[in-house]
């Protein structure tokens, strides 16, 4: 069965879940420090996440804000705040299912069982801050549309999901288009790389490629390109 990860501060609410989802049959595992929360729950890969707000030094909301710009990943919130405005807030940010504590614990294991088998078979959609990009595919879903994007615009935005806000060089991009290095063509890696960024404009994708002069290029957030 897929993993839960449970993020949770308070020790005997932390223990209480952990508890309902082994006796499920589910494997576990629980985060109570909250440095670095992110990387620490996309290195557990876990089927599903399940995550408190109410945390000490950062908001769920904001846990919730960045998994879904990194990974792949359901996230339940289940949380004592019961109001309207915190769940649509919640949604908003992408979670995938919004309880109030007490929750009966049928209910909580049925959710998440059927948050699990929503997501079975979305593991070659990789995620962008606005849109999914379907690797076998290369389908690409934004504002409630999609797109099939050409096989070599399709890699090439793959492997810049692959490296989010990190440079990638010109030896990548051509190992990813042509699976060598050896005799590297500025030309046609230039037009293909054209080619994307205008597609992403006509998309009015949230990210775009940003150039950085005798080093590669990398994919960053649309405003921060504006400001540069």
């Amino acid at each position: 069965m897929k993993k839960i990860v449970i993020v949770e501060d308070d020790p005997f609410m932390r223990e209480e879940l952990c508890e309902i989802f082994e006796k499920d049959g589910y494997p576990v595992g629980c985060i109570a420090e909250f440095d670095h929360i992110v990387d620490e729950i996309i290195q557990a890969a876990p089927g599903l996440v399940l995550l408190d707000i109410n945390l000490p030094g950062i908001s769920g909301f904001d846990i919730c804000r960045e998994l879904k710009c990194r990974a792949m990943l359901p996230v339940l919130v289940l949380t004592s705040r019961d109001q309207m405005k915190d769940e649509l807030h919640a949604l908003h940010l992408g979670a995938d299912e919004y309880l109030a504590k007490p929750c009966r614990k049928e209910r909580l294991l049925a959710r998440a069982a059927n948050l699990l088998r929503r997501y079975e078979g979305r593991s070659q959609l990789r995620p962008g801050m606005d849109f999914l990009l379907d690797s076998q595919t290369y389908a690409l879903y934004i504002h409630d549309q999609s797109v099939v994007l050409p096989q070599n615009q399709g890699r090439l935005l793959e492997v810049f999901l692959a490296h989010p806000d990190e440079l990638v060089t010109k030896e990548t991009l051509c190992m990813a288009l042509w699976g060598t290095t050896e005799y590297i063509d500025e030309n046609a890696l230039q037009v293909n790389l054209s080619r994307l960024k205008k597609t992403m404009k006509e998309l009015a994708m949230a990210q775009q490629i940003e150039t950085v002069r005798g080093l590669g290029y990398r994919l960053i957030a649309k405003e921060k390109r504006d400001e540069t």
